[in-house]
This record gives C-alpha cells, sequence and structure tokens, in this order.
C-alpha cells in the first residue's frame, strides 16, 4: 500500500532522488539585529510578524494588490 502511495509501484521514482549526489554545505550571514529606539506596538508586532519597523516588509500579492 505505501509503495503505490509513492508511486515505486508503477516504478515512476526508481533512480530519482531530489538531492544531488555530492552536495556541498552553504554557509549564510545573518547580521545581528539592531535595536532601535523605535519599536512596533505588540498588536502591530503581532500583525507584522516583527517588533521590528524596519524589518516590517508588507507581502504584495498578484498584480502588487496589498492582501
Amino acid at each position: 500500500m505505501a509503495e503505490e502511495i509513492l508511486g515505486k509501484a508503477c516504478d515512476l521514482h526508481d533512480g530519482l532522488s531530489p538531492l544531488p549526489k555530492d552536495p556541498v554545505p552553504g554557509m549564510a550571514y545573518v547580521p545581528f539585529q539592531q535595536w532601535g529606539e523605535k519599536l512596533h506596538p505588540m498588536e502591530r508586532a503581532l500583525d507584522a510578524g516583527t517588533l521590528f519597523p524596519v524589518l516590517d516588509k508588507p507581502f504584495y500579492g498578484r498584480r502588487g494588490e496589498p492582501r
């Protein structure tokens, strides 16, 4: 049953892998967030998902319309 769900019963996934054969580790640089004088009020921070106004980037969906 599990093989049928994964598609292996009909050999669709034989030899395929979502990962490369020799993966290379990556490195990330994430600077520390600077505490500024201005912070969002609690209600706005919960709505925006961040306490810091500088990180409050609104998401514009299709055609640039705010959600």
